[in-house]
């Protein structure tokens, strides 16, 4: 698996790991443990986006452009990366 593939698996499980705590706190609203890990992936995973970006290019149209160049159109598209 290419450094890419690695930032791009590690996005995801954070992001896997933010829903599946906010879908468990939907039933336990007053459950302040999960709350904190809730929040500590959602932290984590906006870390991981940023760092994929700096290395690799913007994850969503609404961060391309930082250069001196539109780079929204560079391949692979974010969601091609395995």
């Amino acid at each position: 698996m290419t450094e890419k593939e690695q930032a791009m698996q590690e996005i995801r499980r954070r992001h896997f790991a933010a829903i599946d705590a906010g879908m468990y706190l939907d039933g336990h609203p007053d459950d302040e443990t999960a709350l904190q890990y809730f929040r500590t992936m959602c932290r984590q995973k906006k870390q991981a986006e940023e760092t994929y970006e700096k290395n690799f290019g913007p994850l969503r149209m609404s961060t391309a452009g930082g250069g001196n160049k539109w780079n929204w159109i560079d391949e692979p598209w974010p969601w091609e990366v395995k």
